[in-house]
C-alpha cells in the first residue's frame, strides 16, 4: 500500500526537486552579481537539450536589453571569432560602429578583450579605443 502511494508521488517529488533547484539558483544569482551561478551555468550548458534552451533564453534576453550587442555577438559567433584571435580582429572590423562600441563595452566589463598578436593589431585596437 505504501509503495503504491510513493509511486504516485514520484512526479510530485521531481517537481519539488526542480522547484528547490530553481530557488537555489535564484538566490545564488543575486549574490555578488551571479558570481556563483556562472560555473553552474557553464556546466549546465554541456547538457545537450538544456544548453540549447539556455542559449536561446540568453540570446532573447540580450536582444531585449541591448540589440546592438546581440547583433555583434551573433556576427562574431558566425565568423568563428571565439576560436581564433585573428578571426576575432577581422570580425571586429566588419561590425558597425554601434555594434563595435556595444561589444567593446561588454568585453571591457568582463575582461574578455582579445589580446592583439602583433604591432599592427595593437595599433588597430588603440585606434578603436580612441574612437570611443
Amino acid at each position: 500500500m505504501l509503495a503504491s502511494i510513493l509511486t504516485y508521488l514520484i512526479p510530485v517529488f521531481v517537481l519539488v526537486g526542480i522547484l528547490f533547484l530553481l530557488i537555489v539558483l535564484n538566490l545564488l544569482a543575486r549574490v555578488q552579481g551571479g558570481r556563483y551561478v556562472r560555473p553552474l551555468a557553464t556546466g549546465l550548458m554541456k547538457v545537450p537539450y538544456l544548453g540549447k534552451q539556455l542559449r536561446k533564453a540568453s540570446q532573447a534576453t540580450l536582444e531585449r536589453k541591448n540589440p546592438e550587442l546581440a547583433s555583434a555577438v551573433a556576427k562574431l559567433e558566425r565568423s568563428g571569432a571565439t576560436r581564433d584571435p585573428m578571426r576575432a580582429q577581422q570580425a571586429l572590423s566588419r561590425l558597425s560602429a554601434a555594434e563595435r562600441k556595444a561589444w567593446l563595452d561588454a568585453a571591457g566589463e568582463q575582461g574578455a578583450m582579445p589580446e592583439p598578436m602583433n604591432r599592427q593589431q595593437r595599433r588597430a585596437a588603440e585606434k578603436l579605443k580612441k574612437r570611443r
